[in-house]
């Protein structure tokens, strides 16, 4: 029987701790290939390379493990995977482990996502896995027995069509639990910071604060503040439907 096929990508670059974790975690349940950025690509969202080529180059190989570095986004690489690199269709996508908060609005930033957005437009069951820790020396392995249920679970159900799942885990030892929530509420402020340049003018510096405006257990950001692994599951539909239905009577 053939053994499943995992597509893995992230935002760190494929040297980054976190997908060298996962990819050893991802081993157990198939063969893996690893197409990811050559260097960071953090923030870059769903953006695709449009206006200069892109080079991809296998840097490591071994029994069910391929790994290639890629000069493009983290989106471009699963569209690259998928086109010239794979041997077959993946049966699953998985963006991460990402060094980083991904919940509530940061998943519209976030390469991880943008590596399992692009799976899911191509009908590719899809995981991202991120640990809220900038660390580049994380301890992942709290994380490990949740992702070896939840791949689990996708490979035996699947996901809907339009879906896929954001995972996030506290930066803790251990965890209270999982729960599947809905992204919070919540955004950037003060996110800019202004210098002047030796040489005359200013320039800018992205910088800033997340504040949460939710109190609900139910939503992901809130669950991370209690200790609870956050699942939220995301579909690429961005239609707002009860506006939809609204707007019909506009008379536009």
């Amino acid at each position: 029987m053939e053994r499943p096929l995992i597509l893995v990508s992230n935002d760190d670059g494929y040297k980054a701790k976190g997908i060298n974790c996962l990819v050893r975690v991802l081993m157990e349940f198939g063969d893996v290939v690893v197409v990811a950025p050559h260097t960071g690509r953090s923030g870059k969202g769903c953006a695709i390379t449009s206006e200069v080529p892109i080079k991809v180059w296998e840097v490591a190989a071994e029994p069910g493990l391929q790994v290639y570095a890629c000069t493009g986004t983290p989106s471009d690489c699963v569209k690259l995977a998928c086109h010239s690199v794979v041997p077959r269709t993946p049966s699953l996508v998985i963006g991460g482990i990402n060094h980083g908060d991904n919940s509530a609005v940061n998943a519209h930033y976030s390469g991880t996502m943008g590596v399992v957005l692009e799976g899911c437009m191509k009908g590719i069951p899809s995981i991202a896995f991120s640990l809220c820790s900038h660390d580049e020396d994380a301890d992942f392995s709290p994380t490990f027995p949740y992702i070896r249920r939840i791949v689990a679970e996708v490979l035996q159900r699947g996901l809907p069509a339009g879906s896929c799942l954001n995972v996030n885990f506290p930066d803790a030892p251990s965890y209270a639990g999982v729960k599947v929530c809905r992204q919070a509420i919540g955004s950037w402020v003060n996110e800019w910071e202004a210098h002047t340049h030796p040489r005359g003018g200013q320039w800018w510096w992205l910088t800033g604060e997340f504040v949460i405006e939710d109190s609900d257990e139910g939503a992901d950001r809130v669950a991370l503040n209690n200790n609870y692994v956050a699942i939220t599951p995301t579909k690429i539909d961005f239609t707002d439907y009860s506006l939809l239905a609204e707007m019909q009577g506009w008379g536009l």
